[in-house]
């Protein structure tokens, strides 16, 4: 049984950075892109939200995958997993635009997803009259546009903000510790990038997947419509269907900076290289490593709290200096 994901009380105000602050649950924000121009349009009719945004369109090509029928508009692999169930085009939005109402008309028509297209790049000017405030300005929003398209289960290191502002979806979000009840895919050869769940989620009785109620049992699910909004914290799983014929939405990604770098990029490195560090390892191996990993990265006490503050290294606060002295001593070991 799935639960509802928490939203945000539509009476209570202006939503903002504030009502994120140490957020480590997803939340749904009803109506927080309800005024956008697109928003607008896109509840008179599909069409008039396709014009405005051919009428914006500078002809920048953007990635757009073309799934076969037969696969339902999930996006994946093929049976045999030698390669992804989709085409890779580039064309124009309006291109796509196009083909999406050809496809339309059709009753077993493929999918069509326009993926992850800069805002800045392909529709100039969009940006200022569609506008979330407490974003900064520094994080470029990104359009997403297909028909009946599903993403399968998948995380991002990234905090996520995505505003319907066409047609509909339906997101069903896990948290992280669902990791082993998903069955995901190989890490290094992802579609679109992101590793994501081989398991479908609308059917939960494969054999393949005998863990997968579980992770279902743990699901919250949520249906946004144009001018919804939905905040996804870093790390949590989420799987998302378009359910309509002609569906838009804008999405904002950012994360912290530190000393070292943008950190979540920094981590998925690190796991890359603790799978090619460790995996090899005996068993009484992997788990002495695990116990460090756990004292000094993981647990949640102060692991140098027994050490002068200007002797703690790396355990300690770094300044650019002493960041870029332990990236010099890392590349030694690779």
């Amino acid at each position: 049984m799935t639960a509802a994901i928490d939203e945000y009380p539509a009476d209570s105000g202006s939503f903002g950075a504030a009502d994120l602050v140490d957020r480590e649950r997803p939340l749904v924000i009803r109506g927080l892109a309800r005024d956008w121009p697109v928003v607008q349009l896109a509840r008179q009719s599909d069409t008039a939200f396709a014009q405005r945004l051919a009428e914006l369109d500078n002809g920048t090509p953007v990635d757009t995958l073309l799934i076969p029928p037969q696969y339902d508009g999930i996006v994946g692999y093929t049976p045999d997993l030698g390669a992804f169930n989709y085409a890779h085009h580039r064309v124009t939005l309006t291109q796509g635009l196009q083909r999406l109402a050809q496809y339309s008309r059709q009753e077993h028509a493929p999918g069509l997803a326009i993926q992850s297209a800069l805002i800045d790049a392909c529709l100039p000017g969009f940006r200022e009259e569609h506008a979330l405030p407490f974003i900064d300005a520094s994080v470029q929003p990104r359009l997403w546009i297909g028909n009946r398209v599903t993403t399968p289960a998948h995380f991002d290191a990234y905090s996520n903000i995505a505003c319907v502002v066409c047609g509909a979806r339906r997101f069903t979000l896990l948290p992280p510790e669902q990791l082993p009840n998903l069955y995901i895919g190989p890490l290094d050869f992802a579609p679109t990038g992101a590793a994501i769940g081989m398991a479908r989620l609308d059917r939960p009785d494969d054999p393949r997947y005998p863990r997968l109620p579980l992770a279902l049992a743990a699901a919250q699910v949520a249906e946004l419509h144009p001018g919804d909004a939905i905040y996804i914290p870093p790390m949590w799983w989420h799987h998302v269907e378009s359910l309509e014929r002609l569906n838009a939405l804008v999405n904002y990604w950012w994360q912290p900076t530190t000393a070292a770098g943008r950190s979540s990029d920094l981590a998925l490195g690190a796991l890359f290289h603790c799978i090619l560090g460790f995996g090899a390892l005996t068993p009484g191996e992997k788990a002495g490593w695990k116990n460090l990993l756990d004292h000094y990265v993981f647990g949640d006490g102060d692991a140098a709290a027994h050490i002068p503050a200007e002797r703690r290294g790396m355990l300690g606060s770094m300044t650019p200096e002493q960041v870029e002295q332990l990236r010099q001593r890392i590349r030694r070991y690779l």
